[in-house]
């Protein structure tokens, strides 16, 4: 099936590893042109010159100002954008007695504010494309809260609701927004919670997620043929969210 991603041209934050890396290399296996950042410029670098990205650069989306010059960097390169895709480092473990109130605030920026002055700086070029995507990389926590994790829980929900009125917001122009909400994908970061082996065995499936599985559906998500497909949060957790929504 062809994705009508030829020549699409894409920024992806966070994409040196993990879910990020592999959301970013699933458009360029679709032929996408794709500029990628982190806050580690060596990491960044090697990730670009190994996939073969058009541009990278480091950049820390939790401080003001770096989004804007983030997305100013990318479409400068591309020569626009059609595709933004939003990930982040997720905020550290706690509960609300151990989270301190710095906490609350740097986890407010990280996740939130970045999101927010991401997709903003964005916008102006996204109306201009035929095709805008917007994706955002959340958890499976924005519906079944993870204990311990009481900034994840938190933060990511308010991105959510943002995505969500979002994307009646943006309908007029065809911008699509929808989340992604994975579970336990094997990566770094959910090596810093746990054991993964025994994450694997209390898995439905017996196993982990991997993070191409994230990135293929991100990058359906960004399909030609997903252009009626908006305002939505899609699991990517093997069956582990017990709800019926």
């Amino acid at each position: 099936m062809d994705f009508g991603l030829k020549g699409r041209r894409a920024l992806v934050t966070a994409a040196s590893k993990g879910i990020g890396r592999a959301c970013a290399e699933a458009l360029l296996g679709e032929g996408a042109r794709v500029y990628i950042s982190s806050r580690d410029p060596a990491a960044i670098e090697a990730a670009g010159q190994a996939m073969g990205a058009a541009g990278w650069s480091a950049a820390d989306v939790s401080h003001a100002g770096e989004p804007d010059s983030l997305v100013g960097a990318a479409v400068e390169v591309l020569g626009g954008l059609d595709v933004l895709v939003v990930n982040a480092g997720g905020p550290p473990t706690g509960t609300l007695e151990s989270t301190s109130l710095d906490a609350w605030e740097a986890g407010f920026d990280l996740t939130v504010m970045s999101a927010v002055r991401l997709v903003k700086a964005s916008l102006p070029h996204l109306r201009r494309s035929d095709q805008g995507r917007v994706v955002l990389i959340t958890s499976i926590s924005v519906r079944q809260p993870i204990p311990n994790l009481i900034l994840s829980n938190s933060l990511r929900a308010a991105v959510t609701g943002m995505a969500k009125t979002l994307s009646g917001e943006l309908a007029g122009d065809r911008i699509t927004v929808n989340c992604l909400a994975p579970d336990a994908i094997r990566t770094d970061a959910l090596r810093r919670l746990g054991d993964l082996e025994e994450m694997a065995e209390r898995a439905p499936m017996g196993r982990l997620g991997e993070a191409s599985e994230v990135g293929a559906l991100c990058a359906f998500l960004c399909s030609r043929q997903a252009g009626y497909i908006t305002g939505q949060t899609v699991g990517v957790d093997g069956g582990s969210l017990r709800g019926v929504h």
